[in-house]
């Protein structure tokens, strides 16, 4: 089986984020085929067309990291019922100029924690509906809002309640599948 280079975004800033815990988490489940590396987004200025003609370093750098990745990992909280807008400002500068989406038909997944009692799920739907209009390529199925309490997790990331180590498992071996598939139909080149 071939080894995938995955870039993932946390979308939070904050260093301290239950989502930036999940990433680790991730890491740690996934299968070996996956070789994760974090796209920082922290730094970005905000998007304007006006920069279309000269785009800033981190920008720059923003879009070589997703060019030098197989796939996304989008792991979100939810703000205000939707996506936080550092994330929305990454894929908004990912996206542009016009005619050089980086997102195009390139595999990617969403999951995210929340101490809410329904995760992540309406930040979800909103960054979906995005990566849509990007033309990425969601995996749909399975579905992962999780919901995050302090025995869930040790802050390095490992998992302590068995069966969620479990479930992110099989959400990361569902996502290895989702690549290959993608992959075989629409190489990245």
């Amino acid at each position: 089986m071939s080894t995938y280079k995955v870039g993932y975004f946390v979308g939070s800033l904050s260093s301290t984020s239950i989502n930036r815990i999940l990433s680790k988490a991730l890491i740690g489940v996934a299968p070996k085929e996956l070789e994760l590396t974090e796209i920082p987004i922290r730094d970005l200025p905000l998007y304007s067309a006006d920069y279309d003609g000269n785009y800033p370093p981190e920008a720059n750098a923003l879009k070589e990291a997703i060019g030098r990745s197989d796939a996304i990992l989008f792991i979100t909280p939810e703000y205000n019922r939707s996506i936080p807008g550092g994330l929305k400002n990454a894929i908004d500068w990912a996206s542009r100029p016009w005619g050089q989406n980086s997102f195009d038909h390139i595999p990617a997944a969403v999951i995210g924690a929340s101490i809410g009692s329904i995760g992540t799920a309406v930040a979800q739907q909103s960054l979906r509906g995005v990566l849509s209009f990007v033309n990425a390529r969601q995996m749909t199925a399975p579905e992962a809002y999780i919901h995050y309490t302090p025995e869930m997790f040790a802050d390095t990331g490992e998992v302590l309640i068995e069966s969620t180590a479990e479930f992110l498992a099989a959400f990361m071996n569902e996502f290895r599948d989702h690549i290959t598939r993608v992959l075989t139909v629409l190489p990245r080149t």
